[in-house]
């Protein structure tokens, strides 16, 4: 099974190396960059960048692409997208599994935004013993969160029962009755603020902050089309200033991506913290190497990874937020 799973990533960085090769002739006529997320709260600022015109405005051509967390990694190298937007314990696992990608630029942190719903008769995270849990697949945000908490709590994932679901059906479905507890996050954790008879939230990343995200791009990619990924960059500060000036629009423009009014939206986005350069600028001098360290000691327990990358310093540029 591990073999044959090797082969494939081992086909799809082949392919990726071709398409990657194509997509840089393609970056230096049209600056067309195809880009990976969610709808995550966290990652509305690039929806902003697109619906307001900002990547236009400064030569680009991005097509945001809706591409579930666990399966993103494949699409990256196949070479389908050029780069990603991911948590940072995300970016550690898929250089430690094969598949390059180089951090650019902070987008977030979780103050709140990631949580773990439970039932109210459970007091704390000993009740979760044996209990089933709905929560992402391995290799993505709310698998590495429920992993970071337990841990905290002298758990591990083998002692609680865990049903696979993404995100949106987690919180849907605990709401409803099923299942123990739900790692999700927002706008579907407000799903379960909005329902107290369903139950409450244990924990959220207030209580362990280790939810931060950033966009990557892969490293072929990145050394061919530099200016892109600084227009890139740049159109991402931009979006944020324009939040800043604007927050009424801005909050209207991101809320519809993902069906909220935009004051639906400003409740969901309450619960974190868009990184402007100067918080970009710290977070790269000083905060993503110690977390990603730790990350990786969390990420070898709960088996997402079997070995560290080579060079975490490999695994980020900071060139573009200068």
């Amino acid at each position: 099974m591990v073999k044959t799973v090797i082969v494939k990533v081992a086909s799809l960085l082949a392919a990726g190396a071709c398409a990657a090769g194509m997509a840089g002739t393609a970056a230096a006529q049209e600056t067309k960059i195809v880009l990976g997320m969610s709808g995550w709260t966290g990652f509305a600022p690039l929806t902003l960048a697109d619906k307001a015109g900002i990547f236009k405005k400064n030569g680009l051509d991005v097509e945001l692409k809706m591409i579930p967390q666990k399966d993103r990694h494949l699409a990256l190298a196949s070479g389908s997208i050029q780069c990603a937007a991911t948590t940072v314990e995300t970016h550690v696992a898929w250089n430690a599994n094969g598949v390059p990608i180089v951090q650019i630029f902070q987008m977030d942190k979780s103050y709140g935004a990631d949580g773990l719903a439970v039932r109210n008769d459970v007091k704390g995270f000993a009740d979760l013993k044996g209990k089933a849990i709905g929560v992402s697949a391995p290799g993505t945000a709310p698998y590495f969160g429920l992993a970071w908490m337990l841990n905290k709590n002298g758990m591990t994932m083998k002692d609680v029962k865990l049903v696979s679901l993404e995100p949106q059906p987690a919180a849907q479905a605990f709401v409803a009755g099923q299942n123990d507890a739900a790692m999700t996050y927002e706008p579907y954790l407000s799903t379960v603020r909005a329902n107290p008879a369903a139950g409450k939230i244990l924990a959220t990343t207030l209580d362990y902050p280790m939810v931060m995200d950033t966009v990557g791009c892969a490293p072929t990619w990145l050394k061919a089309n530099a200016k892109a990924a600084q227009a890139l960059t740049n159109s991402y500060f931009e979006a944020i200033e324009m939040i800043k000036a604007d927050p009424a629009k801005s909050n209207e423009i991101m809320g519809a991506a993902v069906k909220q009014t935009g004051e639906q939206f400003a409740k969901s986005s309450a619960y974190l913290r868009w990184s402007d350069k100067a918080a970009n600028q710290k977070f790269f001098a000083s905060e993503i190497t110690p977390f990603m360290k730790d990350a990786q000691a969390i990420l070898l327990e709960a088996g997402v990874i079997r070995k560290a990358p080579d060079d975490l310093a490999a695994t980020f540029d900071t060139s573009f937020i200068k």
